[in-house]
């Protein structure tokens, strides 16, 4: 399996960090990785598409190497959309195709709204836009966001690799041969073993979140020919039917299920490159 080519993506206010696999004039292929996760979401599926597009996982701020934001800010979805296009913009990427999972699918997909003519072709796997609002929650989430303390306590430390990889296989749910290259990339070492390198704060409560009615008048905005891969049994907090709500208003969109877990690049990459293939088309 091809090892990845590090680069550094120089922005105004901050540098980013990506893993890129293929060849410098193969066609690219942005990919936007979850929550928490880093360019290691990426270590088994990008090598299969390497041998047609350059794969370009981009390290979103806060996650993997990428810097941290500043003291005293915060980390916003909209800003995480502005930073992936910003990163395009440094990267030279006029058009291309956009690939996320997760956070990163929400990001891919407000980014193929906000600017439709930079993307060829669009996808998904597990998100299609960022978590909604349906006004239930909304009072008491916003109080909760405000009043979330900083947290001051020191980070976790781990003694070895090993153990990181069990506390991230039982906090997310998946193998723990899975979720190694992410957590190998997440570690950073201190005096007394390994501690996480993502930023402390990406865990805070968020006040406030989109109204599920402007998450579809965004997705409406979406050009670019588009496929969602979904699990099967539906992840918790994708339920059903408000997905399928909105992949209705994406106008050229097909939606594919595959059994599995929230991480279905990493537990069957195969299937997941040919359905990427599959929708990609030849280069």
């Amino acid at each position: 399996m091809s090892a990845p080519i590090e680069r550094s993506i120089e922005l105004p206010q901050l540098t980013l960090r990506a893993q890129v696999w293929g060849a410098d004039d193969a066609p690219p292929l942005l990919a936007l990785h979850g929550w928490l996760d880093n360019a290691g979401s990426y270590a088994r599926l990008a090598p299969l598409l390497a041998n047609r597009w350059r794969v370009i996982a981009l390290e979103l701020p806060g996650h993997g190497h990428s810097d941290h934001l500043p003291p005293g800010t915060h980390y916003h979805f909209v800003d995480y959309v502005r930073a992936a296009l910003a990163a395009a913009d440094a990267l030279g990427l006029q058009r291309f195709d956009l690939l996320g999972h997760s956070l990163g699918a929400g990001i891919a997909a407000m980014l193929a709204a906000a600017a439709p003519e930079r993307i060829a072709k669009l996808l998904l796997i597990e998100g299609l836009g960022p978590l909604g609002d349906d006004g239930s929650h909304t009072l008491q989430r916003f109080r909760d966001g405000i009043a979330a303390p900083v947290n001051n306590k020191g980070l976790r430390v781990f003694r070895d690799v090993e153990q990181a990889i069990a506390a991230r296989a039982i906090a997310g749910g998946l193998r723990a041969e899975l979720a190694r290259p992410i957590v190998e990339r997440g570690l950073l070492e201190v005096a007394d073993g390994w501690c996480w390198r993502s930023d402390p704060r990406l865990t805070r409560t968020s006040p406030l979140r989109i109204a599920e009615s402007q998450i579809h008048a965004l997705l409406r905005g979406i050009r670019a020919p588009t496929a969602l891969l979904l699990a099967r049994p539906a992840t918790s907090y994708l339920p059903s039917h408000p997905m399928e709500l909105r992949a209705a208003c994406v106008d050229d969109i097909a939606v594919s299920h595959l059994d599995g877990g929230h991480h279905l690049h990493l537990e069957h990459p195969q299937a997941v490159a040919d359905w990427a293939t599959a929708h990609l088309g030849h280069p």
